[in-house]
């Protein structure tokens, strides 16, 4: 499904999916189970996390075959499948046909249509809700990477498309891969036990240095550039803040048993101001409040030589949790975790293989979505400088992003200016 003029509508894509949803829901339950046989698998995305997750993949228990591909470039898709080679494991494992492999903005259909049973999603941020809804509506159980959209709308449409799935049977795993690691699962176990009397407040952080970019060749349009440095571009990453922030924000999220009902933040651009840097933040914080009365303070950065730190930390009454190291709770009920640590990437992939061949229940897709629009609400804070309720994140119509993905011309949005831009 090469295509020549390279160009998809955003619209048409949503109300075709939506129709298809409608019909697949009409259908019916899906049986649950696989046993044994092979589970045939389809990735959307060769990028580095793309690799990673298909490698994840096909190193679960039992038979798993990769049969379809597909990357907006070419080059990213035969790397994907030359890297894959190299690893003696896979050599049964990959059986990617050359009429099976799909480049271009609607190469996702191509791998959904393939004759798959699992899709793996790993494009940018902006195309997951789409990616999502059409492989759902084509009954397909589907690992999709987080975070699952940038704005309101594609929340939204992963929030209706994960409803789906629940009704057909699907199995839905995230990319937020504490939920699979030892440590954590035991100290929220913990924590939602009591070991902390009422929870007070959190504080979580994601500040590191720089990450890739990749310098603008001449040959490359406007849309080609944002699209191969994805990262710094709002309509395709949703800023670092959702891109990365999501899984501390998540964590918390998880240990309130709740998402937040409002939050105010602030942010800026002090050090990566370089326009190679699209027009991203380096650096956010919000204070979220949840219903409870607890509050999170929430921070992330990314700038090279300043305090690194990923954790995230929860207080209560009689005790803290302190998460992003080797998991512990102080206070009455202390607890150092001192069994194995497991690889949650690998372990996440386990899980949802397993659930497939067995027919467990396992759709993390809400979950994911509320987190995703947790990281969201908190860049519309900062970007604007207001004061944003989860109400207005979820019904807001703002959407980040061009109607048509044509390989030309693609102005870039101004940087955010608090008290200015739009949220």
């Amino acid at each position: 499904m090469t295509t020549t003029r390279r160009s998809f509508l955003y619209t048409a894509a949503a109300a075709a999916t939506a129709q298809s949803l409608s019909r697949a829901l009409t259908a019916g339950r899906l049986p649950q189970g696989q046993g044994t046989d092979e589970i045939k698998v389809g990735l959307i995305g060769c990028g580095g996390r793309g690799s990673g997750a298909i490698s994840q993949a096909l190193s679960t228990n039992g038979m798993t075959r990769l049969v379809a591909i597909a990357d907006m470039f070419g080059d990213r898709l035969d790397g994907c499948l030359d890297s894959l080679g190299e690893n003696e494991a896979f050599k049964k494992k990959v059986d990617v046909a050359k009429e099976k492999r799909f480049v271009g903005p609607d190469a996702f259909l191509g791998v959904i249509g393939s004759g798959c049973d699992v899709v793996v999603i790993a494009t940018p941020p902006h195309f997951r809700p789409s990616h999502f809804e059409a492989a759902i509506a084509a009954k397909k159980h589907v690992f999709f990477e987080k975070p699952v959209a940038v704005d309101g709308p594609g929340v939204r449409r992963v929030l209706a498309a994960a409803e789906a799935a629940q009704k057909l049977g699907l199995v839905v795993c995230s990319g937020l891969q504490r939920h699979h690691q030892n440590g954590y699962l035991e100290t929220m176990q913990r924590i939602h036990g009591g070991d902390l009397g009422r929870l007070l407040f959190a504080r979580c952080s994601w500040n590191q240095g720089g990450l890739w970019v990749k310098d603008r060749q001449p040959e490359w349009s406007d849309m080609e550039w944002q699209l191969r440095n994805w990262l710094y571009f709002t309509w395709l990453s949703g800023d670092h803040i959702v891109e990365q922030h999501v899984h501390n924000l998540d964590v918390i999220n998880w240990a309130m048993q709740a998402h937040p009902s409002r939050c105010r933040g602030m942010g800026g651009r002090q050090v990566r101001t370089d326009p190679k840097y699209g027009h991203i933040f380096d650096h956010h914080a919000v204070q979220y409040q949840y219903e409870s009365g607890a509050w999170c303070f929430s921070e992330c950065r990314q700038i090279e030589g300043c305090a690194n730190d990923v954790s995230e930390h929860v207080y209560g009454t009689q005790g803290e949790a302190h998460m992003g190291g080797r998991c512990r709770i102080t206070g009455d009920k202390a607890w150092t975790h001192e069994g194995a640590n497991n690889d949650p990437y690998q372990t996440e992939h386990d899980d949802f293989f397993a659930a497939i061949r067995t027919g467990k229940p396992f759709n993390e897709g809400r979950m994911v979505a509320e987190s995703t629009l947790t990281a969201i609400m908190g860049r519309m804070a900062s970007y604007s400088g207001r004061e944003v309720t989860w109400k207005e994140a979820l019904e807001s119509d703002e959407k980040w992003g061009p109607d048509s993905y044509e390989f030309g011309p693609l102005p870039v949005d101004p940087v955010p200016m608090p008290g200015q831009k739009r949220g």
